[in-house]
């Protein structure tokens, strides 16, 4: 195993009717600004529990953060905070929500002349400072109320980014299972799937004899596996959303991925298909996935056959057979809950192939992976692997 250093502050609220806890979980006197995404909050009943929880504070509201947050709609809200001495945010929403009220937390208190680097820069420079927030999750997916990540897409240039700060962590997170109940199949869906693949960008590498965080992360996988369709079957199952609900919680907040490798090339090639194309960020995963698996089946071969055993029961055949069977369980997976995993499925051609090349080469970028054992070249295959 590595060496590593784990932080999560996070103070989580689990459970049913736990909204109302906004109350005393709050600072006393804070200037709030609630932010959320498109109004379905006031559709299902969320909005009124989280203002009746605030009731007494002083609330300013920000609407519209679309998924994928845009960094044009953040930097208005940027502006409001400072505007109004705004000392405490509050997202209100799914991954995107959350995501985008980091970067909000993060900018207002950015003393460098761009809040773009704080993306473009990640690498170079640091977050230092950030308001504080509190989150109410109605959409599990990104694990991002447990983390300090966020990702922002920049609607002009098309380009969507991430950066990462422990300063963005939020003070608390509300999980209520209950929100699951109203949401859309499709957005339920992706949440499924984009959990799935967070464990995996943590967990498909290579062996450093890390046996818990391997363990941890099987166990979530086949959670996700079992409880996913049944909440997908039954959009009442409290049990099951809460499962579901806190699998996507804990693939990533950071515990399995301590001490071992980890890849995210599928996110980084994922992104630039939301980026051109608009794609959901969880479907870019599933199209992606499987490609870096075949290409890259023996630098991974130990993983992907100890995936396949322990996941899937994959015991017969050579491992080519064993790794062929693998991937296929895993996109047969992905299509079972509703999420086509090929190019052709989304009406992208093999157009996209240079733009996503042309777009690495510009930023410098060599090679992704752990090791670095994904090459510019190798991203053009694996696009092309996926594209029907």
């Amino acid at each position: 195993m590595n060496n590593f250093e784990f932080f999560n502050p996070v103070k989580i609220v689990f459970g049913k009717g736990e909204i109302a806890k906004l109350t005393n979980l709050v600072p006393k006197g804070a200037k709030v600004m609630m932010t959320y995404g498109g109004g379905s909050i006031k559709k299902n009943g969320i909005y009124d529990q989280v203002k009746t929880a605030l009731t007494g504070f002083d609330v300013t509201e920000f609407s519209g953060i679309e998924a994928n947050p845009h960094y044009e709609t953040l930097m208005k809200a940027v502006q409001i905070v400072k505007a109004n001495k705004i000392d405490f945010l509050l997202a209100v929403g799914g991954g995107s929500v959350l995501d985008g009220t980091k970067f909000i937390a993060a900018a207002t208190l950015w003393e460098g002349s761009d809040p773009w680097d704080i993306l473009t820069r990640r690498n170079e420079i640091n977050v230092e400072a950030a308001l504080p927030i509190g989150t109410v999750l109605t959409l599990p997916a990104t694990g991002s109320e447990m983390n300090g990540n966020s990702v922002v897409t920049r609607w002009e240039t098309k380009e969507k980014l991430a950066f990462g700060s422990d300063f963005v962590l939020p003070k608390f997170s509300i999980l209520d299972p209950l929100v699951v109940f109203s949401l859309p199949e499709k957005q339920v869906a992706n949440g499924i799937v984009d959990a799935f693949v967070h464990v995996m960008e943590q967990y498909l590498t290579y062996p450093v004899n890390s046996p818990i965080q391997d363990r941890f992360a099987e166990s979530i996988l086949t959670t996700l596996i079992e409880e996913g369709p049944k909440v997908l079957a039954n959009r009442t199952d409290y049990e099951s959303a809460a499962n579901f609900m806190w699998a996507a919680t804990m693939a990533l907040n950071g515990l399995i991925g301590v001490g071992v490798p980890q890849d995210w090339a599928t996110h980084t090639i994922g992104h630039e298909l939301t980026a051109f194309h608009g794609i959901d960020h969880g479907r870019t995963l599933c199209i992606i996935l499987p490609g870096i698996m075949n290409l890259k089946r023996e630098d991974k071969k130990a993983k992907i056959l100890q995936y396949g055993e322990r996941v899937w029961k994959i015991t017969e055949g050579s491992d080519d057979e064993r790794i062929d069977a693998t991937i296929e369980k895993t996109v047969s997976f992905f299509e079972s809950v509703g999420v086509k995993t090929k190019l052709a499925d989304y009406g992208v051609g093999s157009d996209i192939i240079p733009k996503i090349v042309e777009r690495f080469e510009a930023r410098g970028i060599k090679s992704i992976g752990e090791r670095g054992i994904i090459s510019i070249a190798d991203v053009a295959k694996i696009l092309e692997l996926r594209l029907k």
